[in-house]
């Protein structure tokens, strides 16, 4: 399995964009795939912010992860976030998601930055498995979400 920066593999753009549509667009007034498809079109840090990762094997497309400047507006002053962490079903239970959770906890790291976000509605095991530490219990766009963050620098 390859873990890579999505803007090294445009092709995969558009399924990115569905595959997290189909999940989340419920939750974004407006939202639609060609939106995303846009959005990962900008996801462009190499490494930065924003950005996304994949992992994939050959033409098959795993999972992905982005890490975005904020994904909780109701706390603007918390930044990065990792976001719309997906791996499709068929390739669950593998250490997808874990594999690209903490090549996106060693990107922040490189970058300097000191502690990541993230919120989850039905996650929260996965990533306390990884080391988050549970912040704050919200009430989101209709869903009950735990803030999560992480340390991410030795320093």
């Amino acid at each position: 399995m390859i873990i890579a920066y999505l803007a090294d593999y445009p092709q995969h753009i558009p399924t990115v964009a569905a595959r997290t549509y189909g999940e989340w667009g419920h939750l974004n007034e407006g939202d639609s795939v060609e939106r995303r498809i846009t959005r990962f079109q900008s996801h462009t840090g190499r490494p930065g912010i924003p950005m996304t990762l994949i992992a994939f094997e050959g033409e098959t497309l795993y999972g992905s992860a982005s890490l975005v400047v904020n994904d909780l507006t109701s706390h603007p002053h918390l930044t990065p976030f990792m976001a719309s962490v997906f791996v499709a079903p068929e390739y669950r239970r593998r250490g997808v998601a874990t594999a690209l959770v903490l090549q996106a906890i060693a990107t922040i790291g490189e970058l300097g930055i000191e502690t990541l976000y993230l919120i989850t509605h039905d996650q929260q095991q996965l990533y306390k498995n990884l080391g988050w530490i549970p912040v704050e219990e919200i009430h989101y766009r209709g869903e009950d979400v735990t803030l999560m963050k992480i340390r991410c620098t030795t320093s």
